[in-house]
């Protein structure tokens, strides 16, 4: 089952400035294994030492928070699209 990740422009540089991804996984927490194994970098900007997501990055799935369904162990359809939206802040 393949799924999409919309990388953002902030994070681009750590996956060779791809704007998506695609890859099979059967949960959210099964495709950002992938991406610790295929995108270190990327994975990393996601996710802390612990595996957990950082504060400032939320992660939709077709246009669901993740933490409004099951967290990282949202199932996912072919098709779904995750969304990796960091925090922007300025002043």
């Amino acid at each position: 089952m393949t799924v999409t990740i919309q990388v953002p422009p902030p994070l681009r540089s750590r996956c060779g400035g791809a704007s998506e991804l695609s890859l099979s996984a059967p949960s959210v927490r099964a495709a950002l294994e992938q991406l610790e194994r295929n995108h270190p970098a990327l994975y990393s900007g996601i996710c802390d030492e612990t595996g957990k997501v950082r504060r400032h990055v939320n992660l939709f799935v077709n246009k669901h928070h993740v933490r409004d369904r099951e967290g990282l162990d949202t199932a996912l359809a072919p098709g779904d699209v995750i969304t990796i939206l960091p925090a922007v802040s300025g002043g």
